[in-house]
């Protein structure tokens, strides 16, 4: 009887939460949002390239209140899903902010008992954009970026039974300097909703006193060689790093170190190398040891890869992977779903579009003026797609110049806007280092924000010297850094070639399909092109494709459609905003797509 009544109350519970919680407003949803369970949003581990056993996800629902800027909640409005900005449908709110007022969140959490002589790590996925943070009303810090993580040691903050969690969210969204994407207060053509607040998980991890603090990982395939540098949060001689390669569970090879200095691993003669053809990842184990005390431990992956270019019997210069020519090809691809904004409603979600992406042939990705979450990318390392990754662009941008060599002035922006920018970028490329997939480094698109670009691409280029940087997608030209990037809609053209550089068609295509039940606002869409069935799409998209392969040979070394998905008011994508419909034949697409992905490294 006593556990009949048990689960009675649990199921009154459970069904008073859904009560209070359901996807706000009446635009078009995925199948996804339907899947949503409020006790477990987003259950997976966030950060699988440096994983511990043991954590605690604290998404669901929290407290909220939308306040004056100076203004302190004494109640608060209602209830938000976490990690779901309140802007979008799947928080159940989806009301405004600005940049006159602040968001608040609030919630209640309890630690488990075996964490008790460990640190506590609290950590944000992401928050847009500036985010001050308390524990039990004590401040433990504040970040300014929407786009990368941050954490905070809590533990001298914590007490016994329950702890509550505070954060203040500010986000002026285009009415200040910051990175912002396409974020804008009057949504209209390619600019889109405003995101503001969590919007990624968040999550509570129990640390030693010692522990591992950041992983950067490098693979060297001329010297055969693995370079990991584990990172502690403080630097010791008596404790020790370990990393050993694994293989399934046999250890191919190790390496240690002391000092924070990084581990240099020999890897085996005939070590696999990853790509979109063999995307190959190893298993790491980082752990740290005190004599044989097994003081704290980390698993990760890593994989064997080069991104370089060369130049071509031709003479034209080529993108390669692993010292072979390689054509990149994909779409761009936005990152923005109608239910949840910059959020996935679930990781099978996350992963839909990358495999989608895959299944039709593609083998790169354009990340556009979006960053995603740790998973994301994980999902590209472990498909097999090369990632080009954009910065998001905030602040204003100097006159575009599309067809020639920049000859105008570059904007001026205030010290503080440079510095942020600066920082923001830096913390963007620290944060996706590790990962095998991002091949590419975008800081500029289309003059959005464009300063210093010769200055900000040698600094890139400097930082992380692993990758390639496209210095300014789409114009603005400089003779700097490793690509020259052209944008043509509708159709693909060549009107520059750099012979010192790789030229990349950066944009091109956006044919567009209003499918009539799929769509974010049924009276206002647009395309670059208008056609009316998936053979019309589909045609137009074969012979773009056609006329692409002649400009190959002709010196184009890379190239990205528009693009993934519909967005909003935008119908040019591959698929329906919803992902219901794919709107191409895609065995016809897939072949097409296949045979421009191999027309340099077939001979």
């Amino acid at each position: 009887m006593k556990r009949r009544v048990t689960f009675i109350f649990t199921l009154f519970l459970t069904l008073t939460v859904f009560a209070q919680w359901q996807p706000a407003g009446d635009k078009i949803k995925t199948k996804w949002a339907s899947e949503i369970d409020v006790n477990n949003v987003l259950p997976e581990y966030p950060r699988p390239i440096m994983e511990r056993s043991e954590w605690q996800n604290i998404n669901g629902l929290w407290n909220y209140a939308i306040l004056p800027i100076g203004q302190q909640p004494t109640s608060y409005e209602g209830q938000i899903l976490v990690p779901f900005a309140v802007e979008s449908s799947l928080s159940g709110v989806q009301k405004r902010v600005g940049k006159d007022h602040e968001l608040w969140y609030h919630r209640e959490f309890n630690l488990p008992s075996k964490w008790k002589n460990n640190r506590v790590l609290l950590h944000f996925g992401a928050v847009d954009w500036k985010a001050d943070v308390w524990v039990n009303e004590i401040k433990v810090g504040q970040h300014r970026g929407g786009y990368t993580p941050f954490s905070f040691d809590i533990t001298p903050a914590l007490v016994n039974g329950s702890n509550s969690i505070k954060v203040k969210v500010w986000d002026p969204t285009d009415q200040g300097f910051q990175p912002r994407g396409k974020q804008v207060n009057d949504p209209h053509g390619i600019w889109y909703t405003p995101v503001t607040g969590i919007w990624q998980t968040v999550w509570l991890e129990p640390v030693p006193e010692t522990y591992i603090k950041d992983l950067k990982i490098t693979p060297d395939i001329d010297k055969n060689l693995l370079i990991v540098e584990a990172t502690t949060n403080t630097i010791s001689s008596t404790k020790r790093v370990e990393v050993r390669v694994k293989e399934g569970t046999s250890v191919v090879a190790t390496g240690q170190s002391i000092n924070n200095e990084p581990v240099e691993i020999a890897m085996p003669q005939n070590a696999k190398l990853w790509s979109p053809y063999n995307p190959h990842l190893y298993d790491l184990e980082v752990i740290v040891w005190e004599g044989s005390k097994q003081i704290d431990k980390v698993n990760s992956y890593a994989a064997m890869r080069k991104y370089s270019m060369k130049r071509d019997d031709k003479g034209i210069v080529r993108l390669q992977l692993n010292n072979k020519d390689l054509f990149h090809f994909g779409p761009l691809d936005q990152g923005w779903w109608p239910d949840g904004l910059y959020t996935a409603a679930t990781d099978e979600a996350l992963v839909y579009d990358i495999v989608k992406t895959k299944d039709l042939g593609f083998n790169m990705i354009r990340k556009h003026v979006k960053v995603e979450p740790a998973r994301w990318y994980t999902h590209c390392d472990r498909h097999g797609m090369i990632v080009w990754q954009d910065m998001p662009n905030g602040d204003r941008g100097p006159e575009w110049q599309m067809h020639s060599y920049y000859t105008g002035s570059e904007r001026e922006r205030s010290a503080e806007s440079e510095t942020n920018f600066r920082q923001e970028w830096k913390e963007l490329i620290d944060y996706l280092y590790s990962y095998p997939s991002v091949g590419v480094w975008v800081p500029f698109n289309e003059a959005w924000g464009q300063f210093k670009t010769a200055e900000i691409t040698e600094w890139t280029k400097a930082y992380d010297p692993t990758r390639l940087v496209n210095p300014a997608s789409g114009g603005n030209h400089y003779t700097v850094g490793d690509m020259l990037d052209l944008h043509n809609y509708p159709n693909p053209r060549m009107y520059l070639y750099d012979a010192q550089r790789a030229t990349v068609l950066g944009e091109y295509g956006g044919i567009g399909w209003a499918n009539k039940e799929h769509l974010w606002e049924p009276e206002r869409n647009w395309g670059y092109v208008q056609f009316n069935s998936s053979k019309e799409v589909t045609d137009e998209y074969i012979k773009y494709a056609e006329e692409l392969k002649q400009l190959i040979r002709q010196g184009f070394s890379a190239a990205v459609y528009t693009q993934t998905t519909d967005v909003e008011i935008e119908v040019n994508g591959l698929l329906t905003y919803d992902r219901e419909v794919v709107k191409v034949d895609e065995e016809s697409v897939r072949k097409v797509n296949q045979e421009i992905c191999n027309m340099l490294n077939i001979k």
